[in-house]
């Protein structure tokens, strides 16, 4: 519904405001007509039910794929850690398949086509799943009161047992005489109950540490297009457009994925002795390491480029590409940062999903959603912050983020994205130091209430 509507706003007039005398430059100066209100409050209400059915899909389908593996089985650890890495490179095809047809469908046909081939792909993929539907696993949950005995009362999930952390929270699980034997759900809750929310606290830190790396994913998106709109896209004969640079941090991601089992993996393996090559913390913390240097490496880059521009006369030509320096060298970010996801997000799915609790897997693989999304806000507000605190019109002092870019510090940007993420790096190592990862049990209730007596 969400892409149907946003297709509609791109093809139908009366949806968008009047672009007769609208060219480019009207359009970076922001001289073209606004859009009326009420074409605004159709556009954001199309927006938010596409962002709602996003947010549907995203935590689920990752969590519904791996709960088609049987954990009783031998291999189940390496089946799981392969879904993750495969399921990434679903996702890597996808953008790739975005920034590359789906753009070139925009310059040969316009938004309405390039929207509307969207929908109809995601119309194709319902139905891909929905006939699926028989041969899906499905894990039965029900019922919210533990019973008796070794398993919990929802079923598939098993009992947890009692935990010295967060104990203010075991006021809930404390059952007084008035409760009775038989108490209600909704005035004592179980133990399990108890530690499955202290366990979906204690997550919190790790997703937390990566909202870091969606603010930087965020920034590239549309700082390293207005860099490569200064710089010589051609390869070879070919010019490829300026829309479809940020393609190149999939396909490092491709690659990477492509060569994960086959070089990282034994290399790493005889390093830390791990029998897949890192744990999922030590995989996240990799992925937040390289980050670091690619956000380093394009304030080196842009300080070169900016300094280059000024130098050759083009400091007022921001639209003009400067044929004797090439956007090619945005690569080395491009990648950096591919490097940086594959690691880290991977990483980080697996982990929420192995160390959420057996009836809450889709809530810890929101996590990673809800980071994403935070760190997009995030950078929205870092960006908002620097241009009202390093601009100022009256002086004619440009802001870091100017929209001409090479009167504008967009080096200055990168550094300091540079030291956030030294310091969001060292908060990760302190958090991962201090994690322990979970330990599933699975005992008799007396056995729990004994070892670790509640209220005790």
């Amino acid at each position: 519904m969400g892409l149907t509507g946003i297709t509609l706003c791109a093809t139908m007039n009366i949806l968008m405001p009047n672009q007769d005398q609208c060219d480019r430059i009207s359009l970076l100066l922001g001289n073209c007509e606004p859009a009326k209100s009420w074409q605004m409050v159709y556009l954001y209400t199309v927006l938010y039910i596409t962002g709602f059915g996003a947010a549907g899909i995203r935590p689920c389908v990752s969590s519904f794929g791996a709960d088609q593996f049987d954990e009783r089985s031998r291999d189940y650890k390496s089946h799981l850690d392969r879904f993750f890495n495969f399921f990434y490179l679903s996702v890597t095809v996808g953008a790739i398949v975005a920034f590359t047809a789906v753009v070139y469908i925009q310059i040969k046909h316009g938004w309405g086509a390039a929207f509307g081939s969207l929908a109809i792909a995601m119309g194709m993929s319902n139905i891909v799943f929905f006939l699926g539907t028989p041969l899906y696993r499905h894990s039965e949950l029900v019922g919210l009161y533990e019973v008796p005995g070794k398993r919990s009362a929802i079923k598939g999930s098993s009992k947890i047992a009692h935990t010295n952390d967060f104990r203010c929270l075991d006021k809930a699980a404390l059952q007084l005489k008035e409760d009775g034997t038989d108490p209600s759900p909704w005035r004592l809750c179980t133990v399990t109950q108890v530690e499955e929310v202290k366990i979906l606290l204690k997550l919190v830190p790790i997703p937390a540490c990566t909202i870091m790396l969606s603010l930087i994913l965020t920034e590239f998106l549309t700082l390293s297009v207005q860099q490569a709109y200064t710089l010589n896209t051609h390869m070879g004969i070919l010019k490829l457009p300026v829309t479809c640079m940020p393609v190149f941090p999939g396909l490092s991601i491709f690659l990477i994925l492509s060569l994960y089992y086959s070089i990282f993996v034994p290399l790493s393996r005889r390093i830390t002795g791990h029998p897949r090559g890192a744990s999922q913390l030590q995989r996240v913390g990799i992925g937040l390491a390289v980050s670091i240097l690619s956000v380093a490496w394009s304030g080196i880059f842009e300080r070169y480029r900016r300094n280059y521009a000024i130098e050759h006369g083009y400091a007022a030509s921001f639209l003009s590409p400067m044929p004797d320096l090439s956007a090619y060298w945005l690569l080395i970010q491009y990648c950096l940062i591919g490097i940086a996801e594959v690691f880290c997000i991977v990483g980080l799915l697996e982990f929420l999903y192995e160390e959420a609790p057996d009836a809450m897997r889709s809530i810890g693989s929101a996590y990673a959603a809800v980071a994403g999304g935070l760190g997009c806000f995030a950078a929205t507000i870092l960006n908002s912050i620097i241009k009202s605190v390093t601009g100022n019109a009256e002086e004619g002092r440009p802001s870091w983020l100017s929209q001409n870019i090479n009167n504008g510090r967009f080096d200055y940007l990168y550094w300091l994205l540079t030291v956030m993420s030294v310091i969001n790096f060292c908060a990760f190592l302190y958090s991962a130091h201090r994690y322990q990862y979970r330990a599933k049990q699975e005992t008799e209730m007396g056995e729990q209430d004994k070892e670790h007596p509640v209220g005790k």
